[in-house]
């Protein structure tokens, strides 16, 4: 039995032989009832249509506070990955590195638009530094794909680590050469520098802590945290 999931809809390629795999009843059926809760998932393509909120410069942050932006697949998850970090004050769902201004949720994930979900993190770092969100960045996605991340699949879900000034950059670059020492092989995530970042959707955010069902459903189908623990064990990040 074949069963395609992902978060945009049915018709991505993440697809599970289960009983020919396993020789185990029990591990199949259970396997199996997790494909088909994300399958049946209503995911974020059949929520209510809605515009994008228009950003144009970013608006000058209270002393004290700094921004950074990065992207590891849904952003749903990436958001709810940063919300419990000391010293983070506000996580925003939105999109960035296209050329479409204003973009909305649907058209970003159909393609043609060069937008990634992402997040824009509002932090105090008095109490979080920059490395220490790169730090718990690396935990929380799988730096070896670039052609998505986990069951979302496209372009829109590659990683990404947007640098807003030459001291980010310089962070983010040291940052990923110790991952990449640490694993011996090339990372797919991409450092880049940012761009528009454009706020998505209302319903988009704070969906974890909104939609709690719905979104452990879809987490749990999507086994972005049993990923992240086979990459990297105890250190893996998750819900």
């Amino acid at each position: 039995m074949r069963v395609t999931i992902s978060r945009a809809g049915l018709s991505l390629t993440a697809v599970c032989v289960i009983y020919s795999l396993s020789a185990d009843p029990k591990d199949a059926a259970m396997r199996l009832l997790a494909l088909i809760a994300a399958a049946f998932l209503m995911a974020c393509s059949d929520s209510p249509a809605g515009t994008a909120q228009e950003a144009g410069e970013p608006a000058a942050l209270p002393d004290g506070q700094a921004r950074a932006i990065l992207a590891s697949g849904c952003f749903w998850c990436t958001e709810a990955d940063f919300e419990r970090l000391d010293g983070v004050i506000d996580v925003v769902s939105g999109f960035t590195g296209g050329h479409v201004e204003n973009p909305e949720y649907r058209q970003v994930v159909n393609g043609n638009t060069g937008h990634v979900e992402a997040v824009e993190i509002i932090y105090d770092p008095q109490i979080v530094s920059y490395e220490a969100l790169l730090h718990h960045y690396w935990r929380n996605v799988d730096p070896f794909d670039g052609g998505g991340q986990f069951c979302d699949r496209g372009a829109a879900y590659a990683p990404a680590i947007f640098t807003l000034d030459e001291a980010q950059r310089a962070a983010a670059e040291a940052s990923a050469a110790e991952v990449e020492a640490r694993f011996g092989q090339p990372l797919a995530v991409r450092i880049r520098e940012a761009e528009t970042f454009w706020p998505a959707e209302d319903y988009h955010q704070n969906y974890a802590a909104n939609n709690p069902i719905r979104y452990q459903r879809y987490r749990f189908g999507c086994r972005r945290d049993q990923r992240l623990r086979e990459i990297w064990g105890n250190e893996a990040g998750g819900y």
